[in-house]
C-alpha cells in the first residue's frame, strides 16, 4: 500500500466516524425537543426555547447529505483540524472532530501561506467524486501543501500536475478542479475554495458596510453569501434580532443561488428582489405600466422632495382658537399659541403620522395646564378623555390632516406641479385618465415605490440587522432609498455589483454617490478583479467593450489562462444555433443559449423543433435539461458551462444600454463561449472571429 492509499484509507474511515456522530447530533436535537417541552418556564421563554430547539433538529435533519469535510490543518503544535460546512463533534463538551469553516481557527485554511504559515505545518485538500452524497468510498484524492517548506515545494498526493502557480498556492491541482469543474443545476457554495481576498471581506465585522466592485468571473455573489452565513454563526443573536436580508436582481438568480446558504446551514433567510420586497410591504402589486420617459421620472432621486412636500403641503395653521367645554368650564387656547404648537412639530420633522399625534398631545397639554391653574391637577384619564374630544380632533384634522400613502400619490400624478421638475418631467408624470379614487388607482412597478417611501415618511419602518444587495449597480436612487429605509440604524450592508454591468436606463456610473443613496456613504469600497470562474480567452474578448462603457473600472483578468472562444459569421442563425447545441451537448456542463430579447421565442422554438429540450432560465430542479434558453435581459448573474450567445449586434440594438448588456452576455460562460452573428460585430469585437 502506497503512502496516498494509507492516508486515504484513514481519512474515509475518520469520515465514517463524522458520519456516526452527526448522526447521533441529529437524533440527541431530537430527543431535546422532546424533553424541552417540560421544561418549566414563562410562557415567552418556553416558546422561545421551543422555536430554537426545533429549529436546530430541523437543521440538521434537513441538511443535504454531502462530504462532511474539505480541508484539513496539520498545525506546528501537533494539533490537526478538519474544516467543513458545519461542526461536528461526539459531545458538545468535547472537541470538534470538524470544524465549521467559519470558526476563527479554520480562518488559517484560507490565509496560510509559506511566507505566512499563521502556526499551519501541512493544509490538505481533499478530492470528492462529483456529485458526492458523502459516502467515504468518495474520497478519491487529497493534495498536501506544505507551508514549512520552501515555496517551490509542490504538493504531494493525487499526482495532479500543479501546473502554474496561477493561483496564489503551490496546491492548485484539486483547488483549480473544485473551481473549475462544471456547474449544473444552482450554484454552490464556495467553502472549499475561497481566496485570502474574498475571505477578507467574508470576514468583515457586523458594523462595517461593504462595497464590491466585482468583475465577472471573481465570485462577489458567493462572497456575499458566504458573508452572510459568517455573520449568522459569529452574530447569531444581533442578526436574528433585526433579520437578514438578500435583494437579488430577479427570480432567475434567487433561484440559482437559492442553496447556497442552506448548503451552509443557514435556512432562515429572506431571499427576494427589491420591487417583490416593497410590494409586499405596501400591499399591491404592479397591475400597470409606465411610458418609458414616467418611469425615468419615478426612479429619480427628486422624487422624494416632491412626495415630501406633497404630503406636508397639507399641514396648516389653525385658523381659530381652540374651545373646549368641560363641565362648568370652557377652556380656550388662542390661535397663536395653537400656531406656535403646530410649527414646533414641524420644525422637529417627525414622521407625519408621529408628528399628528404630537400636534394632539400639545394641544392637549394646553388645555390641562389651563384646567391645573384653574382647578388643580387633573388624571391621565382626563387627559385621554380630552385627546379624543371632538373639538380637539376636528382641530387636529383641520392643522395635520390624516392621510394615506394612496391619497397622496394618486394627487401628485393627477396633477404635479412640482417646481423641481421640468414642465416636460411634470407632463411625463401627468396620468392621462385619473382613476376616479385613488382606492382604484391602478399602480405601477415605480408607482409602488413611491407609496414605499410615501409610507416611511408617514411612519418610519423596522429595518433589518444587515441587508446584502447583489447587482446593486442596477438600483435606481429611489430603489437605493427603499433598501437604505429597511436597513436599521446599527446595521449594515453589503453591496455586490459591477458598474460595467450596469443595464437599467439609471444605472449607476459611481460607486459614491451610489451608497449615499443607499444610506451608507462611507462604506468601505473593494474592487475585485481576479476571476477564477471565468476564464482568460473569454475575459479578454469582454474586456474590448470596457472603453465603450463610460464607467472607471479596473479590467477584469482571469487567473485561468484556459477557455475556447469562437466567433463565426453564419447564414442561418436557427440552424448555426442549433448546430452548435448539438455539439455542446457532446460535452459535460450546463448549456446557456443567450438571445436577443426579441428574438428569444424565435430560437428557442427552432431548439425545440429540432428535438432539443429546453428550460426556463432560474429552473434548477432534478432532471432539468441541461439547455437554458434566455433572453439577454435576463443574463446577469447566471453562469453556464458553454455559451452560444446569437446576434451582439441585436443585443446593442435593443437599448439604451445595450452594450452593457452585451458585456454581461459575453461573460456568462466558464469553459466555452460561442458567438453566431449574421450581422456585422460591434466594432469593438469586429477583428475577433474566427478567434480560438
Amino acid at each position: 500500500m502506497t503512502p496516498l492509499d494509507h492516508d486515504l484509507t484513514r481519512e474515509r474511515a475518520f469520515h465514517d466516524t463524522c458520519r456516526a456522530a452527526l448522526e447521533r447530533m441529529v437524533g440527541a436535537a431530537e430527543e431535546r425537543v422532546v424533553t424541552g417541552e417540560d421544561v418549566a418556564a414563562s410562557g415567552a421563554d418556553a416558546e422561545a426555547l421551543g422555536y430554537h430547539l426545533r429549529s436546530h433538529a430541523k437543521a440538521l435533519r434537513e441538511e443535504e447529505p454531502g462530504p462532511l469535510f474539505f480541508g484539513r490543518l496539520d498545525h506546528s503544535d501537533g494539533r490537526h483540524h478538519h474544516i467543513g460546512r458545519r461542526r461536528i463533534s461526539t459531545h458538545p463538551a468535547e472537541p470538534p472532530l470538524v470544524v465549521d469553516w467559519r470558526a476563527p481557527v479554520a480562518r488559517a485554511f484560507y490565509q496560510a501561506r509559506p511566507d505566512d504559515p499563521q502556526g499551519v505545518r501541512v493544509r490538505r485538500r481533499f478530492g470528492w467524486a462529483p456529485h458526492s452524497r458523502g459516502d467515504a468510498a468518495d474520497l478519491t484524492g487529497l493534495e498536501d501543501e506544505h507551508l514549512d517548506a520552501p515555496p517551490t515545494a509542490e504538493p504531494t498526493g493525487t499526482g495532479a500536475s500543479p501546473g502554474p502557480g496561477a493561483y496564489g498556492d503551490t496546491s492548485r491541482g484539486l483547488l483549480a478542479a473544485e473551481i473549475e469543474r462544471p456547474r449544473v443545476g444552482p450554484m454552490r457554495d464556495i467553502a472549499a475554495t475561497i481566496q485570502p481576498e474574498q475571505d477578507d471581506l467574508v470576514r468583515a465585522p457586523l458594523g462595517t458596510s461593504l462595497c464590491v466592485q466585482g468583475a465577472p468571473g471573481t465570485g462577489k455573489t458567493a462572497v456575499g453569501l458566504h458573508r452572510a452565513a459568517y455573520l449568522l454563526y459569529t452574530h447569531p443573536r444581533r442578526v436574528d434580532r433585526g433579520g437578514l436580508l438578500i435583494l437579488g436582481p430577479n427570480r432567475a438568480f434567487l433561484a440559482y443561488v437559492a442553496e447556497v446558504l442552506p448548503a451552509l446551514g443557514e435556512r432562515d433567510v429572506r431571499q427576494t428582489t427589491v420591487e417583490e420586497e416593497v410590494a409586499r410591504a405596501v400591499g399591491h402589486e404592479p397591475r400597470a405600466e409606465d411610458t418609458a420617459a414616467a418611469a425615468l421620472v419615478k426612479h429619480d432621486a427628486r422624487m422624494a422632495g416632491v412626495l415630501r412636500r406633497a404630503l406636508y403641503a397639507r399641514v396648516a395653521a389653525p385658523t381659530g382658537e381652540l374651545v373646549l367645554p368641560d363641565g362648568a368650564y370652557r377652556w380656550r387656547v388662542p390661535v397663536d399659541e395653537l400656531a406656535a404648537a403646530v410649527e414646533r412639530v414641524r420644525t422637529d420633522a417627525p414622521p407625519y403620522a408621529v408628528g399628528r399625534e404630537r400636534v394632539r398631545h400639545r394641544f392637549v397639554r394646553a388645555l390641562r395646564d389651563r384646567a391645573e391653574r384653574r382647578a388643580g391637577p387633573v388624571g391621565a384619564a382626563w387627559e385621554r378623555r380630552v385627546a379624543r374630544a371632538r373639538p380637539v380632533s376636528r382641530l387636529v384634522d383641520a392643522c395635520w390632516p390624516k392621510v394615506t400613502p394612496e391619497q397622496v400619490l394618486a394627487e401628485v400624478l393627477a396633477d404635479p406641479r412640482d417646481e423641481a421638475l421640468s414642465p416636460a418631467e411634470r407632463a411625463a408624470l401627468r396620468l392621462p385618465r385619473p382613476s376616479r379614487s385613488y382606492r382604484s388607482a391602478r399602480w405601477t412597478a415605480a408607482d409602488l415605490l413611491l407609496l414605499d417611501e410615501l409610507a416611511a415618511l408617514l411612519e418610519r419602518p423596522a429595518g433589518y440587522g444587515h441587508i446584502v444587495v447583489d447587482e446593486a449597480q442596477d438600483l435606481s436612487p429611489m430603489q437605493c432609498r427603499a433598501v437604505a429605509r429597511r436597513t436599521a440604524a446599527s446595521g449594515s450592508l453589503t453591496v455586490l455589483g459591477d458598474l460595467a454591468q450596469g443595464t437599467t436606463p439609471w444605472a449607476a456610473r459611481d460607486w459614491r454617490e451610489h451608497l449615499a443613496h443607499l444610506g451608507r456613504p462611507d462604506a468601505r469600497i473593494t474592487a475585485l478583479t481576479a476571476g477564477y470562474r471565468v476564464p482568460g480567452a473569454v475575459v479578454d474578448l469582454a474586456n474590448r467593450l470596457l472603453g465603450t462603457l463610460d464607467v472607471d473600472v479596473p479590467p477584469a483578468r482571469s487567473v485561468r489562462r484556459d477557455g475556447e472562444v469562437t466567433v463565426r459569421r453564419v447564414h442561418r442563425l436557427e440552424a448555426a444555433v442549433v448546430d452548435a447545441v448539438r455539439a455542446a451537448l457532446g460535452r459535460d456542463g450546463s448549456v446557456g443559449v443567450i438571445t436577443p430579447d426579441a428574438a428569444y421565442e424565435e430560437l428557442r422554438g427552432a431548439l425545440t423543433a429540432a428535438g432539443v429540450a429546453t428550460s426556463h432560465p432560474g429552473d434548477v430542479t432534478a432532471g432539468t435539461p441541461r439547455v437554458t434558453v434566455l433572453p439577454a435581459g435576463l443574463a446577469k448573474g447566471l453562469e453556464y458551462d458553454h455559451v452560444v450567445l446569437a446576434e451582439p449586434a441585436a443585443v446593442v440594438e435593443a437599448e439604451a444600454r445595450g452594450a452593457h448588456r452585451l458585456y454581461v452576455a459575453l461573460t456568462r460562460a466558464v469553459s466555452r463561449l460561442e458567438v453566431l452573428h449574421t450581422r456585422p460585430l460591434p466594432r469593438e469585437l469586429a477583428d475577433a472571429a474566427g478567434v480560438g
